[in-house]
């Protein structure tokens, strides 16, 4: 049997990559990793999430996402109806988020700087992956992970797009891409990306996409009032902000 990690992470992001058409109104792309021991994701993570869906929908079929949380939009209609029902709701997801025991590595690229300063620049996706790669890499070397196989699981985009992101993945994780910055051997903490579509309906995987918007929002808006941040902030191992 090989070598697994005490440790799982989930990889979610917010905005788009491309620097083509930047859209003014949200002109960065943030990526997110959530790292979660293993047994306390079993035990605390997995659970409190089908605690609330039960509570609220009767089933724990249903997928938190940020987007259409925000929007009120199906299967969050519901929230539109009564603002007791909304307010609860909220208090919950954020009690959630406030104790689950995870750490967040992150990074947000400014496009539109990014742009400007480099004549070729870099694809924001990989520049944000070998960024969250390597402060992971260097916590589960800490932890005494060396040698063991950890999981990033990602959510699937489509056939073309996963694989161009796992050709990317496994050169950073073979040490066969160098940005410029200090070198890491991410061969002593094995990382292998996970392809997993929406409706797997992980835990791990909704609370990076409900933490990955407020984080992108404190990077581009610092004076808004932004409580999904505040909830996060301590949980929060190492935040990139490039360039």
């Amino acid at each position: 049997m090989p070598h697994f990690s005490d440790y799982i992470a989930f990889a979610d992001e917010s905005g788009d990559h491309g620097l083509v058409s930047i859209d003014p109104q949200f002109p960065v792309f943030a990526l997110v990793f959530c790292l979660f021991r293993k047994s306390e994701y079993v035990d605390r993570v997995e659970p409190a999430f089908r605690r609330l869906k039960f509570k609220y929908f009767g089933h724990d079929a249903a997928i938190l996402h940020e987007r259409e949380i925000r929007k009120q939009e199906p299967p969050f209609a519901f929230l539109r109806q009564d603002s007791a029902i909304r307010e609860a709701f909220m208090c919950d997801i954020n009690a959630i988020v406030a104790d689950v025991p995870v750490s967040v590595y992150a990074a947000v690229i400014d496009k539109v700087a990014h742009k400007a300063r480099y004549a070729n620049p870099w694809n924001p996706y990989e520049i944000a992956m070998q960024f969250c790669m390597e402060k992971l890499s260097l916590q589960l070397s800490d932890d005494g992970q060396a040698g063991r196989i950890t999981h990033i699981l990602f959510e699937g985009r489509g056939r073309e797009e996963d694989r161009q992101l796992e050709l990317e993945f496994r050169r950073v994780a073979a040490n066969d891409k160098r940005w410029g910055w200090r070198s890491i051997d991410f061969t002593r903490t094995p990382l292998e990306p996970v392809f997993v579509p929406k409706a797997a309906n992980l835990a791990g995987h909704q609370l990076s996409d409900l933490i990955a918007r407020p984080l992108a929002l404190r990077v581009l808006r610092p004076d808004q009032p932004n409580r999904a941040f505040d909830i996060i902030e301590t949980r929060i191992k190492d935040l990139k902000i490039f360039p």
